[in-house]
């Protein structure tokens, strides 16, 4: 498999991924582009992909095969941090509607000893979607839109360092800069369709020149990153950072350019002339 579609900020299971987790990446992509589209896609009721989702976290549940009174079935602001819950013998029995999902999921946490934690909490983040949606719910400020990171992008870049052998608190620490500044660039990079979709994820009382400047900052913060995770996936961590900071640069010229909040501008994109200017900078980090 040379490249496959992302979700949102999934990093691809590309050539640079060893083919030893490439599996592994495969079955995390389409668990989180499964729920995604539950959570999204189609002429569905808000209360419809509730229960969908519902019904998704369950055969999560099932394929984990959790022993139970984890409390991992429960909001996550109602119970522990987990990481150790799965029981990698016992047999998983879920439902007949995601099996592709499931099975593959199933095996690559036996194989790899995956923590819960972070799947449950993705599973999290597009409730809220779902739920803030209907509701026409705003942000009120940037430590709520941050929260929301924490479980919509963060599990990812943990999840990936756990494959790799990653687990210092300094690296999460990083990982979790770098996710939250890529999900944040993509809802500056997606603000004039979020809008029209109901979706306000700019916070009360902030501008998107605040917070195309945060998002650098946080950047930043985790770009160091890049040295701890080895061989070429360090350099597909560089490749994600570098074309995450692009966008922000193009987010920056139209904000200079056409000023306002971003309902109007045009979407961003990486095109093959920045190419070169990615890997100029990849090169140099």
């Amino acid at each position: 498999m040379s490249s496959i579609e992302h979700y949102e900020n999934f990093p691809v299971a590309s050539w640079l991924c060893p083919a030893r987790l490439r599996p592994a990446i495969v079955a995390l992509y389409h668990f989180a582009r499964t729920a995604d589209d539950l959570a999204d896609e189609g002429d569905v009721t808000p209360e419809q992909r509730l229960i969908d989702l519902a019904q998704y976290r369950a055969d999560l549940r099932a394929c984990l095969v959790i022993d139970a009174g984890t409390g991992l079935d429960t909001p996550s602001s109602a119970r522990p941090t987990i990481h150790g819950n799965v029981d990698l013998t016992a047999r998983a029995q879920f439902s007949a509607r995601w099996p592709q999902v499931f099975n593959a999921l199933h095996e690559a946490v036996q194989q790899h000893a995956l923590p819960a934690q972070p799947l449950f909490d993705l599973l999290d983040a597009f409730e809220q979607d779902v739920a803030y949606t209907r509701a026409g719910h705003t942000y009120r400020d940037r430590t709520e839109l941050l929260d929301y990171c924490r479980r919509s992008a963060n599990p990812v870049g943990r999840l990936m360092l756990h494959l790799y052998g990653v687990h210092d608190a300094t690296a999460l620490t990083q990982s979790d800069a770098i996710c939250s500044a890529l999900q944040l660039i993509n809802f500056w990079q997606d603000r004039q369709l979020d809008v029209q979709r109901g979706r306000y994820y700019l916070p009360e009382g902030q501008t998107i020149a605040d917070e195309l400047i945060f998002a650098r900052t946080l950047m930043a913060q985790g770009a160091p990153l890049v040295k701890s995770v080895p061989g070429r996936a360090g350099w597909e961590l560089r490749a994600m950072v570098q074309g995450g900071l692009r966008i922000l640069d193009k987010l920056d010229a139209l904000q200079r350019q056409l000023g306002g909040n971003g309902t109007t501008w045009p979407r961003p994109r990486l095109h093959k002339s920045d190419a070169l200017l990615i890997a100029w900078r990849c090169w140099s980090m």
